[in-house]
């Protein structure tokens, strides 16, 4: 059977469906892919289902190889530096890994995640990594050098490299969606609008669980505790520092700071893909608005992505100067 091999990884790295829904009430929250739209395209990319396994590629790093056969791969990335033995690919890119030889994803300029999609076989069994669970993927860990991921028989690999075309993945993260609540009353009007005015800065101590901003500390009208109560991705807890923090796919289950705000679903992905560093506002918006966009996202999902081939731009020096670049173009005449 082909595998997928893990030559390295970098910290983060991890297996991951659509997440491990209906175990809330015990404590067990999702996990599921920090960037859900770019998943699915993935898992779209290569005709599958929307929340199948894929690799979720920080800006750690991987380098994959192939085993025992070719693997078929689909690689969503935008921002991240990609290269096929040393050559360099498209950051989206389909195309099939052969034995001997080397699949690097590296970071680059602009993103934070990136995701992989391969035909895992089930004996990973659930895939939804939740590291600090110790649930799901492969023992309940992220990936690590020397893994061996076998692939699922009966499918063709995706031969040469194409670049997959998804300009829509390229989202701008300087403004994120929110509907209020459901504790923004625990803040005085001047400090809600002083939350959405911004501006924040994307801390680097973020993780798969939160997500830390810094600027100037909002005030809470009646205090900044609450009797704990269920918490969803995206949700917005303002503790007593006053800076809000955002909880992301591996959150808690219960949190007991009041919720000033929560990040709707199509902008969780464009939240995740903000760097450290970096500046954003929040922008609110009516339910009804929330849930148009989420329909426009799944519309992008609906027809299969585009390919077209890869063309190559990085000859070696060697390779050009064989060549006869003038042939065709003059008479051979002095």
């Amino acid at each position: 059977m082909p595998a997928l091999v893990i030559d390295s990884a970098g910290p983060g790295i991890t297996l991951q469906d659509g997440g491990r829904h209906g175990y809330l009430r015990y404590g067990i929250t999702a996990a599921g892919p920090m960037d859900p739209l770019m998943h699915a395209a993935a898992n779209r990319a290569a005709s599958n289902a929307l929340d199948a396994t894929a690799i979720e590629i920080s800006t750690g790093g991987i380098t994959v190889s192939a085993q025992d056969g070719a693997v078929g791969l689909a690689l969503l990335a935008p921002g991240f530096r990609v290269a096929l033995d040393g050559v360099p690919l498209p950051d989206t890119v389909a195309l099939a890994l052969e034995p001997g030889q080397t699949l690097v994803v590296r970071a680059g300029d602009a993103g934070a995640w990136g995701y992989l999609r391969v035909d895992v076989a089930p004996v990973v069994g659930s895939a939804a990594t939740h590291s600090r669970a110790g649930l799901g993927g492969l023992d309940g860990r992220g990936l690590a050098a020397g893994d061996r991921l076998p692939v699922a028989e009966g499918r063709t690999p995706d031969g040469p490299p194409q670049r997959l075309v998804a300009p829509w993945l390229e989202r701008d993260g300087r403004e994120i969606r929110v509907v209020l609540g459901p504790q923004d009353d625990y803040f005085a009007p001047d400090q809600v609008e002083a939350f959405l005015a911004g501006p924040w800065t994307v801390s680097p101590r973020g993780d798969r669980m939160a997500c830390f901003v810094d600027g100037t500390p909002l005030r809470h009208a009646k205090g900044h505790d609450i009797v704990s109560d269920g918490v969803a991705m995206g949700a917005i807890q303002v503790p007593g520092n006053g800076l809000p923090i955002i909880l992301m796919a591996d959150r808690q289950s219960t949190g007991g700071y009041p919720k000033i705000a929560t990040v709707i679903g199509p902008d969780l992905g464009r939240l995740a893909q903000v760097r450290g560093g970096a500046s954003l506002s929040f922008r609110r918006v009516t339910v009804a608005e929330a849930v148009a966009a989420r329909r426009a996202e799944r519309d992008l999902l609906r027809e299969a992505i585009p390919r077209e081939p890869v063309i190559r731009t990085d000859f070696a020096s060697d390779f050009l100067l064989g060549l006869n670049l003038v042939g065709g173009v003059t008479d051979g005449r002095a």
